[in-house]
Order: C-alpha cells, then sequence, then structure tokens
C-alpha cells in the first residue's frame, strides 16, 4: 500500500469514528468534510503524498470557505484549483446549512488562513511538487462545527 493509500485508509477508519460522536446543543450542525468531500482529500493525497515528508504542518479544524469546500486542508479554493492543479467534484453535505452551502470549486469565496498559507508556499516555490516534494498539510480534525445561525465554531 502507498503512503497517499494509507493516509486515506487511516483517514477512513477516523471517519468511522467520528461518526459515534455526540455534540453539545450549541453545535447546531457539523459538516464532516471525510463524508461528502472526501474525493478532494483523495486527490489531494494521491497527488501530493507519493514520498514520506520531512515537515508536517498541522491544522485545528475545516474552515468554511476552505476544507468545508474542497476537501484539502486550508483548502483555499484558488490554491487547490490553480495552485495545485486539482479538479474534483465536490458533493454536499447532509445536511446543507442554508448560511453555508457547499459549492466546491465553484466556491467565490476565500478562506483567509488558506490564502495566506498557500500564498506563502506559492511565494517560496517554484511550484506545488517542489513544495510537496518535503512537506505536507493536514488538519486532525475533518469536522466543521456551526451554530445555528451558521456561524463558525472552531
Amino acid at each position: 500500500m502507498g503512503l497517499n493509500r494509507e493516509i486515506q485508509h487511516l483517514a477512513k477508519k477516523l471517519n468511522d469514528k467520528l461518526g459515534m460522536l455526540k455534540f453539545p446543543d450549541h453545535v447546531a450542525c457539523v459538516y464532516n468534510t471525510f463524508d461528502y468531500a472526501f474525493g478532494g482529500y483523495a486527490a489531494y493525497t494521491n497527488k501530493f503524498v507519493q514520498d514520506p515528508k520531512k515537515i508536517l504542518f498541522l491544522g485545528m479544524n475545516p474552515g468554511p470557505w476552505g476544507m468545508v469546500q474542497t476537501g484539502v486542508p486550508f483548502g483555499e479554493v484558488a490554491a487547490v484549483r490553480d495552485w495545485m492543479g486539482l479538479h474534483v467534484e465536490i458533493r454536499k453535505p447532509q445536511p446543507e446549512h442554508p448560511k453555508r452551502p457547499v459549492e466546491g470549486l465553484d466556491c467565490v469565496r476565500s478562506e483567509v488562513s488558506g490564502r495566506r498559507l498557500w500564498g506563502l508556499f506559492d511565494d517560496r516555490f517554484d511550484s506545488a511538487q517542489a513544495f510537496f516534494k518535503n512537506h505536507f498539510v493536514a488538519n486532525y480534525c475533518p469536522l466543521a462545527f456551526m451554530e445555528a445561525g451558521g456561524r463558525n465554531l472552531t
């Protein structure tokens, strides 16, 4: 099993356990990116995780205009689509909060943390392939939490 497949297998095992979690009442909606956007995560790991990495950048959980839209950690849409060259269809979460629609790579909103992170790497490396030669970016939790009004909970 290649490293990319091993990471995907571990992500699916994590996802199975996450499905058993219960949340307090103030968490009105939970998007599990590994349920509806795993295709984006798989495309990301298939393209950029062929070999072991020297440096891991670790984030917390998906942002509403980043990984929630793309399945890629810190998944600023423009960076995923244009810099990484990933093109994948993202399904809708069930249920979908009306104030946090998932539009996939068609989303025109920007994830500030992702724009900063991937913008830094774009400025410092000749290409995404050059960055991913020794680096990997992950989130330790694929869940996005929202209040009833749609506000992001971290």
